[in-house]
């Protein structure tokens, strides 16, 4: 088996996350759990959003990532 290597450095693969446009304007973006690990680092990712002062939440093996500073409430 072949493995797959990623066409982006992990500094490249942050910087494309956040430069999307629901990034640049404070909105929402969701990434799979397996990729954050793969390209990134689940650790690396996390200390990029305390960096950034931004929040994100796990479900069903999706990171969803809440791309500003207010707090983040569960509606149920």
């Amino acid at each position: 088996m072949q493995s797959l290597s990623s066409p982006l450095t992990t500094q490249e693969w942050i910087i494309d996350l956040f430069s999307s446009r629901a990034a640049a304007t404070g909105g929402v973006v969701r990434r799979k759990k397996c990729d954050i690990e793969r390209y990134v680092g689940m650790e690396e990712f996390k200390a990029e959003l305390r960096r950034r002062g931004f929040h994100a939440i796990e479900n069903a093996g999706q990171i969803v990532i809440f791309c500003n500073q207010e707090a983040v409430r569960a509606v149920l």
